[in-house]
């Protein structure tokens, strides 16, 4: 019998319940015992100098969308269907098409570009592979090809033939996975939630609801390390800072944080554990520089953690939404959440005001709970123009592109202006 994972999405909580709503402030202390983090959380069509549009919507899947990742100009979709589709070009046609006030549906089309065996339920890039984990417990490797019309070589699955029959051979391989049947350490046996990939690219980590770690070495995909038992229950999202630390989060509520060579070995070592969530932790993101990590969980908060180096600690919490956190993405000084009440939040963290983040925009318009998210900068055409002259840009705002796939097929593509520098505050409003 599979792991499954606590508090299946979405969670479901009573829309009428008025303590999941803070319009005016952000808080957590009645319930996390967290410090507040000043805010603003007010509705984004009360903020003028804050800018968001949905300029394309995509639907091709014949399930919902599970992953989303971008490479280049282009996005890639995932699902349950088992397919993996390629979106070409949507930065592009996304900004040509930021001046029409109508959402764009039928320009742009899909392909699939690689069908699996099982249910796709997340998507890394790292250069030329496309890493896709799913339902089985496997991962797949595809080759991206550079023409937009062809469809991705499958180069491997993971664990590979020459791993699974190595560890056949040795009877100290294997684990024990349920009370009367045993696997080599090598596979998951579970659902594989969550990919990352380090920043060098040497190293794909993987997370699954069976609570192991695995480590795999992306030059020839050899599994290098699985820490069984790395949580109590499922793990639900991993990500990697710059500096190597890892960070994974579970429906135990808890988020480990894991060190390479700790005690001058290769192996990953537990070096913390992050405590503030009370309930499933479903989606983790990191910020660029890997100092602030966001956690999302299934009580509605979105946590924030600062100090990087493998030592965090909890500096307040991102409250506004009424159901339960699914995914987040940051880019920037920005991060998006999306959650089982059908909307996404954009945050902005202040630079000068240190733990002060304003909600720039409520995106709506889904028809069911956000499942996936990523984000990605964009640069103008103005701003492209003044920096080849030497200009260098408009300093007033910039844009990202979020996009945001939903449990009814849907993908939206949103562009969203970030004012520079932070919109000041709203009466009664504080920050």
């Amino acid at each position: 019998m599979s792991l499954a994972p606590h508090c299946a999405i979405p969670c479901h909580v009573d829309d009428d319940d008025s303590t999941h709503l803070l319009p005016q402030s952000i808080s957590l202390s009645s319930q996390l015992s967290l410090p507040s983090l000043r805010s603003l959380d007010s509705c984004a069509e009360t903020l003028p100098y804050s800018l968001h549009r949905c300029i394309a919507t995509l639907r091709a899947h014949s399930s919902y969308v599970s992953a989303i990742a971008v490479h280049g100009e282009s996005v890639y979709s995932g699902s349950p269907d088992q397919e993996i589709r390629l979106w070409p070009c949507v930065h592009l046609d996304s900004a040509s098409s930021s001046s029409s006030s109508t959402p764009r549906t039928d320009h742009l089309t899909s392909l699939t570009v690689a069908a699996a065996k099982s249910p796709v339920k997340s998507l890394v890039v790292a250069g030329d592979n496309l890493f896709s984990s799913h339902q089985d417990g496997k991962i797949c490797v595809w080759q991206i090809n550079r023409s937009e019309r062809q469809h991705c070589k499958l180069k491997a699955v993971l664990p590979t033939q020459k791993d699974r029959f190595l560890s056949l051979l040795v009877p100290e391989n294997y684990v024990q996975v349920r009370r009367h049947k045993k696997r080599t350490w090598v596979h998951h046996v579970d659902a594989v939630s969550s990919l990352a990939v380090s920043h060098d690219g040497a190293l794909l980590y993987s997370v699954s609801w069976d609570r192991a770690l695995k480590v795999w070495r992306t030059s020839d995909f050899k599994c290098m390390e699985s820490v069984a038992g790395a949580h109590q229950d499922a793990i639900n999202a991993v990500a990697v800072s710059r500096d190597g630390h890892v960070y994974t989060g579970s429906a135990d509520a808890r988020i480990n944080v894991w060190r390479r060579g700790g005690d001058g070995g290769t192996k990953h070592s537990l070096v913390q554990t992050l405590e503030r969530h009370r309930s499933a932790v479903n989606a983790l993101a990191l910020s660029a520089d890997g100092s602030v990590l966001y956690s999302g969980a299934c009580d509605r908060s979105v946590v924030v953690w600062e100090g990087g180096g493998g030592r965090m600690e909890a500096t307040g919490a991102l409250r506004g939404h009424r159901r339960a956190i699914l995914c987040l993405a940051a880019v920037g000084r920005v991060v998006c959440s999306g959650s089982a009440d059908r909307t996404v939040r954009v945050w902005k963290r202040g630079v000068l005001q240190k733990g002060c983040y304003w909600c720039l925009a409520v995106l709506e318009g889904h028809g069911g709970p956000i499942k996936s998210l990523t984000a990605a900068p964009v640069v103008d055409e103005r701003s492209r123009t003044e920096s080849s002259r030497g200009l260098g840009g408009s300093s007033s705002s910039s844009s990202c592109l979020v996009l945001s796939g939903d449990l009814e097929g849907e993908i939206k593509v949103w562009r969203v202006s970030i004012p520079h520098p932070p919109p000041p505050p709203v009466e009664g409003i504080f920050c």
